[in-house]
Formats: structure tokens, C-alpha cells, sequence
């Protein structure tokens, strides 16, 4: 398969940036998206050209760190699915493919397709986690859980903060996100001990790094790579609430 990519480049955060063209050939449709960036990258290296930077790491849709904008969407214009996921079958043969870092004031990029993600650690430093100490890991069943809660928590947990629900947002909001991660711990009760500080803080660290407030498009759970339910975001905001007020 023969492709034309149209490729943000950028040296550091100060360069402004352009779009450069590149023609790829003879791609395998079993290729993912990210081999066929591997071996564009091999052929600028050859002719002596610099490599496009893009983020990587597990290559099998656990870590999130693959977040592309692809064609104006974040991870592709296909659903549930990571950028290194995205097979090059599901592109026909001669299409152009243009390819951005994720357009997010609070993801600043680094360098052509790498951008610093690191505001979502923040909030997860903000609150994000237990503090007291646990000791060994206790038998599954000491502490019982109703299963429906369990369930809830784990669909929370498969959150892997790639970034895409605020990347996706047009009020560039990370509440997808934030939620999720309230809500897998509000969900068990080893965790109740925190959750009123937990969702203050989390939520003003949110705040202090600049993402926007959510206008409820669902923009956020259509695009999340592990379908996330924005269910959550009502769990968040009823937690928020009633450590505020009550």
C-alpha cells in the first residue's frame, strides 16, 4: 500500500512548527500505524534526514503514550482503539494521511509528534492514590465487594491516561479522565477513608493546569480508547459535592 503523509514537524516547544509532506511505499495493510512511521522513519534516516519524534511504549493498547491526532481525530477516525492498534488496512491504498500531536494548551509539545503529558500526573499526585499503609496483600475475599461495584471500578480502571478525552474536547476538558480515576477508588471501600480530599484536590490540580470545563458532548466517551462511560463524570461530580458540602 502506497500512502502521502502530511506530518507536523517541530524542533522544541518554541518552534512554531509546519506541516511536511512524505510519500511512503509499499506498506503492509497488516502494518500498524506506528510500523509504517517506523519505516518512514528508516528511510529518512538513510537519506540522511531527521526522524519524526512520536511517543511509544507498549505497542499493544495498555500505556496510551501512542496519542496521534490522525485525519482530525484523536487516534483515528475509528473507535475504541489506540494509535498503535490502528492497522494500515483500515486506510485505502493512495489515501493522504495528515498527522498531529494531540492541540491541547496543557499537553505543549516537545518536539514534532511528542507532546508533555505530564499535567495528567500532576492530578494523579494531587490525589490519586492511598496513603495508608497496607501491608501484604490481603485474601480476595477479606474484604467483601458487591460485584456490581467491583465492576464499576475495574471498567474505571482501564482508563490508561492516554489524553484523548481532553485532546478530543472542544473545551479541551479532562474530566473523562479525572472521573474515571476518582471513580474506581470511590467505588471501593478500602478507599473511603480519602475520597472527600481526594476529589477536592484532584480537581483543583485539573483546574490549576489549565483544562477546560465539560459541556457534556460525550466528545470524550465516543473517542476514549477503552470506552470510559462519562457516567463517571456524574459519579465524580456527586462525590465533589458532597465533599464540599456535606
Amino acid at each position: 500500500m502506497n500512502f502521502t503523509l502530511k506530518i507536523w514537524r517541530q524542533k522544541d516547544r518554541k518552534d512554531k512548527g509546519r506541516f511536511v509532506t512524505y510519500p511512503v511505499s509499499d506498506i503492509s495493510p497488516d502494518a500498524s500505524f506506528l510500523e509504517m512511521l517506523d519505516l518512514l522513519n528508516e528511510g529518512l534516516v538513510r537519506s540522511g534526514e531527521e526522524p519524526v519524534a512520536f511517543d511509544h511504549d507498549c505497542r499493544e493498547g495498555i500505556c496510551g503514550s501512542c496519542g496521534l491526532v490522525i485525519n482530525g481525530q484523536v487516534h483515528g477516525p475509528f473507535e475504541g482503539m489506540t494509535t498503535c492498534e490502528l492497522r494500515m488496512r483500515r486506510f485505502k491504498d493512495g489515501d493522504p494521511i495528515t498527522v498531529e500531536p494531540w492541540r491541547l494548551r496543557p499537553f505543549p509539545v516537545i518536539k514534532d509528534l511528542v507532546v508533555d503529558r505530564t499535567a495528567l500526573d500532576r492530578i494523579m499526585q494531587a490525589g490519586g492514590f492511598v496513603s495508608v499503609r497496607t501491608g501484604q496483600a490481603p485474601d480476595a475475599n477479606a474484604v467483601p465487594v458487591p460485584k456490581h461495584c467491583a465492576d464499576e471500578a475495574m471498567d474505571a480502571a482501564a482508563c490508561v491516561g492516554c489524553g484523548a478525552c481532553a485532546a478530543t474536547c472542544k473545551n479541551g476538558s479532562a474530566m473523562l479522565f479525572v472521573a474515571a480515576k476518582v471513580s474506581q477508588l470511590a467505588l471501593l471501600p478500602q478507599d473511603h477513608a480519602e475520597r472527600k480530599e481526594r476529589v477536592l484536590r484532584m480537581l483543583e490540580q485539573m483546574d490549576k493546569e489549565g483544562f477546560g470545563a465539560c459541556s457534556n458532548t460525550y466528545a470524550c466517551e465516543k473517542k476514549c480508547p477503552k470506552k470510559i462511560s462519562a457516567s463517571h463524570i456524574g459519579r465524580m461530580n456527586r462525590e465533589y459535592l458532597m465533599a464540599r458540602f456535606l
